[in-house]
Protein backbone atom coordinates (compact mmCIF):
# COMPACT_ATOMS: atom_id res chain seq x y z
CA UNK A 1 0.00 0.00 0.00
CA UNK A 2 1.45 3.28 -1.02
CA UNK A 3 1.63 5.58 1.95
CA UNK A 4 0.67 8.78 1.96
CA UNK A 5 2.38 11.79 2.53
CA UNK A 6 0.78 13.97 5.13
CA UNK A 7 0.48 18.11 3.20
CA UNK A 8 3.07 20.89 4.89
CA UNK A 9 1.43 23.42 6.56
CA UNK A 10 0.81 26.62 5.14
CA UNK A 11 0.77 28.80 8.17
CA UNK A 12 3.21 29.52 10.39
CA UNK A 13 4.75 28.64 14.09
CA UNK A 14 6.25 31.18 16.08
CA UNK A 15 7.54 30.23 19.36
CA UNK A 16 8.92 32.55 21.96
CA UNK A 17 10.79 32.39 24.83
CA UNK A 18 8.76 34.46 27.62
CA UNK A 19 9.69 37.88 28.63
CA UNK A 20 9.56 39.44 25.37
CA UNK A 21 9.23 43.26 25.25
CA UNK A 22 5.63 44.38 24.99
CA UNK A 23 5.18 47.76 26.65
CA UNK A 24 2.68 49.32 24.34
CA UNK A 25 4.62 52.89 25.21
CA UNK A 26 7.66 51.42 23.84
CA UNK A 27 8.02 50.94 20.19
CA UNK A 28 11.69 51.16 19.59
CA UNK A 29 12.97 47.01 20.38
CA UNK A 30 9.74 44.92 19.79
CA UNK A 31 11.40 42.59 17.02
CA UNK A 32 9.82 39.43 18.27
CA UNK A 33 5.96 40.71 18.58
CA UNK A 34 6.13 43.18 15.74
CA UNK A 35 7.51 40.00 13.93
CA UNK A 36 4.52 38.20 14.63
CA UNK A 37 1.84 41.26 13.18
CA UNK A 38 4.09 41.06 9.82
CA UNK A 39 3.66 37.24 9.62
CA UNK A 40 -0.30 38.02 10.18
CA UNK A 41 -0.30 40.47 7.46
CA UNK A 42 -1.74 43.81 7.01
CA UNK A 43 -4.13 44.98 9.59
CA UNK A 44 -4.71 41.53 11.28
CA UNK A 45 -7.47 40.37 13.62
CA UNK A 46 -5.50 38.45 16.74
CA UNK A 47 -7.23 35.94 19.21
CA UNK A 48 -5.43 36.06 22.32
CA UNK A 49 -5.49 33.16 24.73
CA UNK A 50 -4.77 33.33 27.92
CA UNK A 51 -5.82 30.27 29.49
CA UNK A 52 -2.22 29.35 31.25
CA UNK A 53 -2.63 32.22 33.02
CA UNK A 54 -4.68 31.42 36.72
CA UNK A 55 -4.61 34.83 37.84
CA UNK A 56 -4.79 38.76 36.11
CA UNK A 57 -5.64 37.14 32.79
CA UNK A 58 -7.39 40.43 31.90
CA UNK A 59 -4.96 41.91 32.62
CA UNK A 60 -2.42 39.78 30.42
CA UNK A 61 -4.58 40.23 27.63
CA UNK A 62 -4.98 44.36 27.79
CA UNK A 63 -1.08 44.47 27.59
CA UNK A 64 -1.12 42.54 24.57
CA UNK A 65 -3.90 43.99 23.11
CA UNK A 66 -2.76 47.53 23.57
CA UNK A 67 0.82 46.13 21.89
CA UNK A 68 -0.79 44.58 19.02
CA UNK A 69 -2.94 47.31 18.39
CA UNK A 70 0.21 49.88 18.59
CA UNK A 71 2.25 47.65 16.22
CA UNK A 72 -0.90 47.63 13.32
CA UNK A 73 -3.57 45.27 14.41
CA UNK A 74 -7.14 45.25 13.79
CA UNK A 75 -8.74 43.93 16.22
CA UNK A 76 -8.01 41.89 19.29
CA UNK A 77 -10.17 39.22 20.87
CA UNK A 78 -9.85 37.45 24.27
CA UNK A 79 -10.05 33.65 24.62
CA UNK A 80 -9.79 32.04 28.12
CA UNK A 81 -11.40 28.67 29.55
CA UNK A 82 -10.91 27.43 33.10
CA UNK A 83 -12.29 24.19 31.80
CA UNK A 84 -12.54 21.95 28.64
CA UNK A 85 -14.54 23.37 26.18
CA UNK A 86 -17.51 20.84 25.25
CA UNK A 87 -17.91 22.10 22.03
CA UNK A 88 -16.55 25.01 19.06
CA UNK A 89 -18.89 27.95 20.51
CA UNK A 90 -15.21 30.20 19.16
CA UNK A 91 -15.72 28.58 15.70
CA UNK A 92 -16.46 31.98 13.80
CA UNK A 93 -13.90 34.19 15.53
CA UNK A 94 -11.09 31.38 14.92
CA UNK A 95 -11.95 31.45 11.34
CA UNK A 96 -11.76 35.30 11.03
CA UNK A 97 -8.06 35.27 12.65
CA UNK A 98 -5.25 36.17 11.26
CA UNK A 99 -3.35 34.56 13.93
CA UNK A 100 -3.67 33.21 17.37
CA UNK A 101 -1.28 33.56 20.64
CA UNK A 102 -0.71 31.49 23.16
CA UNK A 103 0.31 33.64 26.38
CA UNK A 104 2.40 32.05 29.69
CA UNK A 105 1.36 30.48 32.70
CA UNK A 106 1.10 26.74 33.14
CA UNK A 107 1.79 24.72 29.59
CA UNK A 108 -0.22 21.74 31.36
CA UNK A 109 -3.03 23.61 32.20
CA UNK A 110 -3.27 24.57 28.43
CA UNK A 111 -3.35 20.78 26.81
CA UNK A 112 -5.45 19.57 29.55
CA UNK A 113 -8.27 22.26 28.45
CA UNK A 114 -7.69 21.91 24.92
CA UNK A 115 -6.18 18.71 23.95
CA UNK A 116 -8.67 16.67 21.42
CA UNK A 117 -11.12 19.58 21.55
CA UNK A 118 -12.72 20.83 18.33
CA UNK A 119 -11.10 24.37 19.16
CA UNK A 120 -7.82 23.17 18.71
CA UNK A 121 -8.91 20.86 15.53
CA UNK A 122 -9.64 23.86 14.30
CA UNK A 123 -6.84 26.39 14.73
CA UNK A 124 -4.90 23.44 13.66
CA UNK A 125 -6.80 22.50 10.46
CA UNK A 126 -6.35 26.44 9.82
CA UNK A 127 -2.37 26.25 10.29
CA UNK A 128 -1.98 23.23 7.94
CA UNK A 129 -4.15 24.31 5.24
CA UNK A 130 -5.72 28.11 5.78
CA UNK A 131 -2.30 30.07 6.47
CA UNK A 132 -3.18 30.85 10.28
CA UNK A 133 -0.01 31.89 12.31
CA UNK A 134 -0.02 30.57 16.10
CA UNK A 135 2.55 31.85 18.20
CA UNK A 136 3.08 31.33 21.97
CA UNK A 137 5.17 32.75 24.49
CA UNK A 138 6.81 30.63 27.73
CA UNK A 139 3.98 27.99 28.37
CA UNK A 140 2.41 28.86 25.52
CA UNK A 141 5.81 28.12 23.45
CA UNK A 142 6.63 24.73 24.96
CA UNK A 143 2.59 22.98 24.38
CA UNK A 144 3.40 22.96 20.75
CA UNK A 145 5.59 20.42 20.76
CA UNK A 146 5.93 16.95 21.83
CA UNK A 147 7.52 15.54 24.22
CA UNK A 148 6.09 18.64 26.31
CA UNK A 149 7.95 18.96 29.73
CA UNK A 150 5.99 20.35 32.82
CA UNK A 151 8.09 19.90 35.72
CA UNK A 152 11.35 19.64 36.63
CA UNK A 153 13.41 22.87 38.11
CA UNK A 154 16.27 23.23 40.51
CA UNK A 155 17.63 19.68 41.56
CA UNK A 156 15.09 17.70 40.35
CA UNK A 157 16.19 18.47 36.90
CA UNK A 158 19.51 17.07 37.65
CA UNK A 159 18.34 13.72 39.04
CA UNK A 160 18.22 11.17 36.22
CA UNK A 161 14.07 10.63 35.56
CA UNK A 162 13.48 13.91 37.63
CA UNK A 163 11.71 16.02 34.98
CA UNK A 164 8.42 14.84 33.65
CA UNK A 165 7.24 15.04 30.23
CA UNK A 166 4.13 14.56 28.75
CA UNK A 167 2.34 14.79 24.96
CA UNK A 168 1.67 18.73 23.96
CA UNK A 169 -0.33 19.88 20.85
CA UNK A 170 1.91 18.25 18.25
CA UNK A 171 2.47 21.20 16.08
CA UNK A 172 5.83 19.61 16.10
CA UNK A 173 6.70 16.41 16.95
CA UNK A 174 9.87 14.64 17.98
CA UNK A 175 11.01 18.35 19.11
CA UNK A 176 11.18 19.38 22.74
CA UNK A 177 10.78 23.56 23.45
CA UNK A 178 11.95 24.44 26.70
CA UNK A 179 11.82 28.80 27.17
CA UNK A 180 13.75 31.03 29.05
CA UNK A 181 16.24 28.80 28.74
CA UNK A 182 19.32 30.62 29.60
CA UNK A 183 18.19 32.74 31.95
CA UNK A 184 17.00 29.91 34.04
CA UNK A 185 19.41 27.52 33.32
CA UNK A 186 17.34 25.18 31.74
CA UNK A 187 20.05 22.77 29.98
CA UNK A 188 19.85 19.67 32.18
CA UNK A 189 16.46 19.02 32.19
CA UNK A 190 16.57 19.55 28.51
CA UNK A 191 19.48 17.07 27.95
CA UNK A 192 17.19 14.61 30.14
CA UNK A 193 14.54 14.90 27.60
CA UNK A 194 16.71 14.32 24.87
CA UNK A 195 18.50 11.15 26.92
CA UNK A 196 14.84 9.56 27.32
CA UNK A 197 13.66 10.65 23.38
CA UNK A 198 16.79 10.53 21.10
CA UNK A 199 15.19 10.71 18.42
CA UNK A 200 13.94 14.12 19.09
CA UNK A 201 15.64 17.72 18.93
CA UNK A 202 15.71 20.11 21.57
CA UNK A 203 15.02 23.74 21.16
CA UNK A 204 16.08 26.15 24.03
CA UNK A 205 14.63 29.56 23.28
CA UNK A 206 16.21 32.50 25.39
CA UNK A 207 14.16 35.28 26.42
CA UNK A 208 12.94 37.84 23.79
CA UNK A 209 14.36 35.29 21.59
CA UNK A 210 11.89 33.59 19.03
CA UNK A 211 12.41 30.95 16.27
CA UNK A 212 9.68 31.03 13.29
CA UNK A 213 8.82 27.88 11.87
CA UNK A 214 8.15 27.13 8.10
CA UNK A 215 6.55 23.98 6.48
CA UNK A 216 7.03 22.53 9.92
CA UNK A 217 10.67 22.43 9.58
CA UNK A 218 12.35 25.45 8.03
CA UNK A 219 13.26 27.73 11.47
CA UNK A 220 14.69 31.11 11.66
CA UNK A 221 15.76 32.82 14.96
CA UNK A 222 15.08 36.13 16.03
CA UNK A 223 14.97 38.51 18.95
CA UNK A 224 17.98 39.54 21.25
CA UNK A 225 19.01 36.21 22.95
CA UNK A 226 20.27 32.60 21.48
CA UNK A 227 18.70 29.71 20.84
CA UNK A 228 20.36 26.60 21.85
CA UNK A 229 19.81 23.11 19.75
CA UNK A 230 20.27 19.71 21.57
CA UNK A 231 20.16 16.51 19.45
CA UNK A 232 21.15 13.18 21.20
CA UNK A 233 21.06 11.11 18.01
CA UNK A 234 24.83 10.05 18.06
CA UNK A 235 24.62 10.76 22.46
CA UNK A 236 25.56 7.77 24.05
CA UNK A 237 26.53 6.69 27.97
CA UNK A 238 23.47 7.56 29.48
CA UNK A 239 22.34 6.36 33.01
CA UNK A 240 18.44 7.55 32.72
CA UNK A 241 17.10 4.03 32.93
CA UNK A 242 18.99 3.49 36.20
CA UNK A 243 17.58 6.01 38.07
CA UNK A 244 16.65 6.31 41.78
CA UNK A 245 16.19 8.91 44.42
CA UNK A 246 19.31 10.62 43.82
CA UNK A 247 21.57 9.35 40.99
CA UNK A 248 22.60 12.44 38.81
CA UNK A 249 21.73 12.31 35.19
CA UNK A 250 24.82 11.13 33.30
CA UNK A 251 24.41 11.74 28.76
CA UNK A 252 27.52 11.85 26.97
CA UNK A 253 28.21 12.88 23.47
CA UNK A 254 25.20 15.42 23.31
CA UNK A 255 25.26 17.66 20.04
CA UNK A 256 25.19 21.58 20.87
CA UNK A 257 24.81 24.42 18.90
CA UNK A 258 24.10 27.69 20.08
CA UNK A 259 22.28 30.20 17.12
CA UNK A 260 21.76 33.85 17.26
CA UNK A 261 19.67 36.40 15.16
CA UNK A 262 19.20 35.85 11.99
CA UNK A 263 20.59 31.88 11.80
CA UNK A 264 18.49 29.24 10.17
CA UNK A 265 18.35 25.92 10.73
CA UNK A 266 16.36 22.73 10.03
CA UNK A 267 14.43 20.01 12.21
CA UNK A 268 15.51 16.78 10.87
CA UNK A 269 12.60 14.33 10.21
CA UNK A 270 13.42 11.14 11.79
CA UNK A 271 10.39 9.75 11.86
CA UNK A 272 6.87 10.46 9.41
CA UNK A 273 5.40 13.58 10.85
CA UNK A 274 1.63 14.29 11.31
CA UNK A 275 -0.29 17.03 13.04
Amino acid sequence: MKKQSCPLPNGKLMLIGGAENKSPTKLTDKSVLSAFIELCGKSPVIEIITTAGSEEVNDTYNLYAACFNALGASATGHIHHENRPLHADLAERIDQASGIFFTGGDQLKLTAIYGGTEIMGQIKNRYIHGGLIVAGTSAGAMAMSTPMIFDGTGKNEMVAAGVKVTTGFEFLRDVCVDTHFVHRGRFVRMAQVIATNPASIGIGIEENTAIIVTEAFNCEVIGNGVVILLDGDESNGSNITSFDDDLKITIRDLKVSVLSMGEKFVIPCRNIPHL
